[in-house]
């Protein structure tokens, strides 16, 4: 067989034409949405005929000139992609606004879908979105990548419905997109649409297999709790207790975390929640004020009633660490065979938490345990990893796959 191939992320290497299967990416900082796109894009021309372009980017660019800027390069590649307030390169000496991840070679099989109306259908987007399942050919591995819709609430629907048509043998991976500081919008890119109000995905089959890793690096406090009362991710009564209250003695708050939504926010965001599960704690966070008169909480994700729950705790130092152990953990499960790259799905509270100085930390850590292989990735409101049990949805979490 053909040896691999995959570059670093400024390479401007390629792909021997006989390459089975190649992954490259690249990235820019230029504040012109078509410049940056069409320089990311080229560099991450590693081979010949790419089967998929992702491409993330800072909300605040233009869409439709960066989207041009992609095409102007590679006018033909199937292409998904979304809006975050921050993006993910292996270059941690800067902060770049554009990324894009392409791969391609006879190796892989490719299927891309979108679909809109992600805050009102959200099921019924899920299961359209995972069919193009159907139209990959038949490899010995799958992946299905999810990219949703931040501003639509209820995302555990989406991926029930994906769910729904894939099962239990395809592992879905993914975030949501969220918007940038000074601009409440989000997008998706699919092909050569810009999207709002919507998710995209793509179903990739590999002759090789691929690996997802999951930490968080949040510690659990105390014994558990019960969630006696809740709709959706409303968390009204632990152990039959007013919920805030409970959360915030549990925890040890300040008195005026009880009262004041500022002090609340800046102690609740480094203390999110941990619903057990037979794969171990889902991360909720808690990040709504709302219920602090009548002494409820609100998460982004499903707390359901009756479940057991953990307030949780960590720091920068174990944040950063969890980092490198999903990685590690990402590329363990690819069975000894090297990766030809990494995605990275990273909640963006983790990197609020973080600051500038402990996200570079944090990126430094995933890129040592890369070993040089191409990474890219984004911030998110959510991030998707179901390898096993049917939901898959976390907050300040970092889910990362390994393309084997």
């Amino acid at each position: 067989m053909p040896p691999e191939s995959g570059n670093g992320f400024t390479s401007a290497a390629r792909a021997p034409a006989a390459a089975r299967r190649w992954l490259a990416t690249g990235s820019s900082a230029d504040p012109d949405a078509r410049t940056a796109g069409r320089d990311a894009t080229r560099q991450a021309l590693g081979g010949p005929d790419p089967g998929l372009l992702i491409v993330y980017c800072g909300a605040a660019h233009d869409p439709v000139a960066l989207l041009a800027g992609v095409r102007e390069v590679a006018p033909e590649a199937p292409l998904i992609g979304c809006s975050s307030k921050a993006i993910i390169t292996s270059d941690r000496r800067r902060q770049a606004g554009v990324v894009v991840m392409a791969l391609g070679g006879p190796g892989f099989s490719v299927a891309t879908a979108a679909a809109t109306g992600a805050a009102t259908r959200q099921r019924e987007v899920g299961a359209r979105i995972a069919g193009c399942a159907a139209q990959v050919d038949h490899r010995p591995y799958q992946v299905l990548l999810l990219l949703t819709d931040g501003l639509a609430s209820d995302q555990e629907e989406i991926l029930a419905g994906a769910y729904s048509t894939v099962g239990a043998s395809v592992p879905l991976v993914g975030g949501v997109a969220c918007p940038a500081t000074t601009v409440r919008r989000t997008f998706h890119l699919h092909g050569g649409e810009v999207l709002t109000d919507a998710a995209v995905g793509a179903a990739i089959g590999s002759d090789a297999p691929f690996g997802v890793g999951l930490r968080h690096g949040w510690r659990k406090v105390g014994a558990p709790m019960i969630v006696t009362r809740s709709t959706n991710g409303d968390v009204f009564t632990l152990d039959g207790q007013p919920a805030l209250p409970a959360y915030l003695r549990r925890l040890g708050a300040p008195v005026r975390a009880y009262t004041d939504p500022v002090a609340f926010n800046d102690f609740s965001r480094t203390r999110p929640i941990g619903v057990r599960r037979r794969i171990g704690e889902e991360v909720r966070n808690v990040s709504s004020t709302d219920g602090l008169d009548g002494g409820w909480l609100r998460s982004n994700g499903e707390v359901p009633e009756g479940g057991v729950v953990w307030p949780m705790e960590g720091d920068e130092d174990s944040v950063v660490a969890a980092a490198g152990e999903a990685c590690r953990d990402a590329v363990a499960a690819l069975g000894g065979r090297p990766p030809l790259g990494l995605l990275a799905f990273d909640c963006v509270a983790r990197a609020e938490m973080l600051g500038t100085e402990g996200m570079r930390r944090e990126v430094g850590r995933m890129v040592d345990q890369a070993d040089g292989v191409p990474m890219a990735g984004f911030y998110t409101w959510g991030e998707i990893a179901r390898v096993r049990g049917i939901n898959g949805f976390h907050n300040q979490s970092l889910v990362v796959l390994a393309v084997g």
